[in-house]
């Protein structure tokens, strides 16, 4: 799947430049694809013919996967197109025809573009590979300690998935959240913890701030957007049945796919914190 094989990375550049196409791109439209795509340093178009020049652009990260989903999902992105959703689908079926061969799909979540592996049966599945995951995590925490903890939910929640233990797999996954999004959030704005988070009957103290206080804070300060908040909605309510009267009431038994559907908004929510990385690295050159 990763690294890309050379011939799937240049059918991928075809569709890019689309030349005579409706959709053709120009080599700045190229290089500013690759900056939207949240690239940090991506590289300056020199002029040369544009496919040649993006393969070597794509080449140059083959190792760096998440640089590689993240081109893949802002070229499937309806936001990258005048025409909107209808121009992102009709690129979206073109790339996914290259990437059949390569198990992979891009796919949509409340309109947002994610990259799944192709399972047997078909079906889209989102994977958080762990040596990726501890990458992106140094690039938004400091703690070594706390990168090795988040990590180790995310690795425990994958085990717990393996072995059929889905209701286990869910709370894992709640708790990299809440993890992941209070270090966020209390690194950028340090007064959190002293004022303590503002929720809906007022001041919080920052160690009892759950994760839907969390999520709320985090996209009205701008860190997530709209959608991967919501889409983070089942993640926050399945993570309730730690409590076994909670789920004896409701007769809530979780399976495969319901951990599956929960991978993807975590994989959103990454994307946007992503983004955060490389806003805060522009803002630093400008200064």
């Amino acid at each position: 799947m990763f690294p890309l094989d050379p011939k799937t990375v240049e059918r991928l550049a075809k569709i890019v430049v689309d030349q005579g196409g409706p959709y053709e791109r120009t080599g700045r439209d190229i290089e500013g694809l690759l900056r939207n795509a949240g690239w940090g340093d991506p590289p300056d178009y020199d002029g040369s013919p544009r496919v040649g020049w993006l393969v070597d652009a794509l080449s140059e990260r083959d190792d760096a996967r998440t640089d590689i989903e993240r081109f893949l999902c802002r070229l499937c992105d309806p936001i990258e197109y005048l025409e909107g959703a209808a121009a992102a689908e009709d690129v979206r079926r073109a790339v996914n025809e290259v990437l059949e061969l390569e198990r992979l799909e891009v796919s949509y979540v409340g309109g947002r573009p994610v990259v799944g592996e192709l399972g047997s049966n078909g079906t889209v599945k989102v994977v958080l590979h762990i040596e990726d995951v501890e990458q992106r995590l140094r690039t938004l925490i400091r703690e070594e300690k706390l990168i090795q903890m988040l990590v180790s939910r995310v690795r425990e929640s994958q085990f717990a998935e393996a072995s059929g233990s889905y209701l286990l797999a869910l709370f894992g996954i709640g708790s990299f959240v809440e993890g992941l999004l209070y270090s966020v959030l209390t690194s950028c704005y340090p007064e959190l913890l002293r004022e303590g988070f503002t929720g809906r009957k007022g001041k919080i103290p920052a160690d009892r701030a759950g994760l839907e206080l969390l999520l709320d804070t985090a996209h009205d300060r701008g860190l997530v957007q709209l959608d991967a908040k919501d889409f983070m909605r089942p993640v926050r309510e399945f993570r309730n049945y730690i409590h076994p009267r909670r789920q004896f009431e409701t007769d809530f038994t979780p399976d495969a796919d319901t951990v599956a559907m929960c991978w993807t908004p975590v994989q959103a929510l990454l994307n946007d914190l992503d983004k955060l990385v490389v806003s805060q690295a522009a803002n630093e050159e400008t200064v």
